[in-house]
């Protein structure tokens, strides 16, 4: 099969997962929302704009045939800088390419259209690669190299919340736009940490902990009985605690009969299987990433005992081959973004534009099956943020940080998938449906791949179902602390 390397592809899991250390989510909303879910649909253009200030249009993307993230040489000089802050070497130098495939394909788009008219005349996009290590005095040395001897106009991040953080203040010192556009952490916009130049477009850990709850409460309405087996760390407690909160709020029915923290990186869970098989439980909740992830299931699965996972971070493709075809049916993720159903001749015409360079591609990590299907999933959400960054800037015809900050604020974008995001003004996080992805083998996964070859692997469960969680149900926290926020409800409205 071809695809990543294992190691490269554990250190991509591990890393990520580990950004979650330093997450702080609440128990509670500071404010329940009091405004219905905004929607929207795309046309077959995708520019129609419902209930958005603007919309991606994939009528006006350039032709793609030349880009390849293994090749693509950016261009310099008077140009919109954007540095990606983010690991380029060492064991986790994985996100980072996988960050440059999102960005450079924006700008290989953007400027193969001429640019985009700021401060007076059109200018290409120039991405920088800028190696944080993933270590924070790296991170500080590196985002302060960017913006006073490269003068970027934009950091974007990252891999790891401690990183984020360093980002964020750089960028507020000296007044730049920082995007958080893949960190989970919800304590990176709070009262201590916010500042006016910094965005947080990326979902939360603890909007997807009470979504899952949402979507076995509301939606499935079957099972009732859960077992938590998370890792012994910040993220896996705080994780099953959102899940927790979430029962009470949407499935006050439901029963936890069991609840364990194994320590990272373990080998034999038999003792946990064990007692998951006698508790009665009927889904298995787990924050776990891979190679945790992996070993756990493998095992579940040795065992003959089929009960599901409902997760947020098991969605690895070479785990699910390692599974087969039925290995992760049933199975329920929840994440920021994915397709439409049926694929809308807009989402078409998008997946194809990167899926049929994909098929070209010989360098990995880009030609694996971890970046096929790149433009659903984290991916999408990764092209999606950064399209709308240089929509802002377009609308603002500015590289001016304060006037892109003032835009951005209570700003409302339409995705090619056709939800719209938001951003929240009062403390610049994200508001957005989430999705709830129902996996299932190749024969059912027509009903989400609704284009030939109708599945999205051959030989691996993948999405079979999706439903739309609704924004006002998963609204990210809000710090009760922030003298922004206060009187404002779970809109900031």
């Amino acid at each position: 099969m071809k695809g990543i390397s294992r190691s490269i592809l554990v250190l991509l899991l591990v890393v990520v997962a580990l950004s979650l250390t330093v997450y702080s989510p609440s128990n509670v909303l500071a404010a329940k929302a009091q405004k219905a879910a905004r929607t929207a649909k795309a046309d077959a253009s995708g520019a129609k704009q419902a209930k958005a200030n603007s919309a991606f249009d994939v009528g006006k993307m350039s032709d793609m045939s030349g880009y390849d993230p293994a090749t693509w040489v950016s261009p310099t000089g008077d140009t919109i800088k954007v540095a990606i802050v983010a690991s380029f070497s060492g064991p986790s130098a994985v996100n980072g390419q996988l960050y440059w495939a999102a960005v450079s394909f924006v700008a290989h788009d953007i400027n193969q259209r001429g640019g985009i008219l700021v401060d007076g005349k059109k200018k290409l996009i120039e991405v920088i690669r800028a190696d944080s290590m993933g270590k924070v005095d790296q991170a500080k040395k590196i985002a302060e190299r960017m913006v006073l001897q490269e003068k970027a106009h934009v950091l974007w991040g990252c891999d790891g919340s401690h990183v984020m953080k360093v980002i964020n203040e750089v960028a507020n010192k000296y007044k730049v736009i920082a995007l958080n556009a893949s960190n989970t952490s919800d304590d990176i916009q709070t009262a201590a940490n916010f500042g006016k130049y910094s965005f947080q477009g990326s979902f939360s850990a603890d909007q997807v902990a009470r979504g899952l709850a949402y979507y076995y409460g509301q939606i499935r309405k079957k099972e009732k009985k859960f077992y938590i087996l998370c890792q012994d760390y910040g993220f896996g407690r705080v994780f099953a605690e959102g899940f927790k909160n979430g029962l009470k709020e949407f499935y006050p029915d439901a029963q936890i009969v069991g609840e364990d923290y194994h320590k990272l990186f373990l080998t034999d869970y038999a003792p946990y299987i064990s007692k998951i098989t006698a508790s009665g439980a009927e889904v298995i909740f787990s924050g776990d990433w891979v190679p945790d992830a992996a070993n756990l299931a493998k095992q579940l699965q040795q065992t003959g005992i089929k009960l599901p996972f409902a997760n947020i971070w098991m969605t690895d493709a070479n785990m699910h081959h390692d599974l087969g075809p039925n290995g992760g049916t049933d199975w329920v993720h929840v994440g920021p973004y994915h397709s439409p159903v049926p694929f809308t001749p807009a989402f078409i015409k998008f997946y194809k534009t990167w899926h049929d360079q994909w098929k070209k591609w010989t360098v990995k990590p880009y030609n694996s099956p971890s970046t096929e299907h790149y433009t659903v999933g984290l991916g999408g959400s990764w092209l999606m943020q950064t399209y709308w960054l240089f929509d802002l800037m377009e609308r603002a015809k500015t590289t001016n940080a304060d006037k892109i900050a003032s835009l951005w604020e209570g700003d409302t974008y339409l995705q090619i998938n056709g939800k719209v995001i938001k951003m929240r003004a009062c403390d610049h996080k994200a508001i957005q449906d989430l999705s709830a992805e129902v996996s299932g083998p190749p024969a059912m996964q027509k009903a989400t791949f609704t284009i030939p070859p109708y599945y999205w692997f051959k030989d691996a469960s993948w999405p079979v179902k999706i439903y739309t969680l609704p924004a006002e149900k998963v609204l990210p926290w809000m710090d009760p602390k922030m003298d922004r926020c206060k009187g404002k409800n779970g809109w900031g409205e």
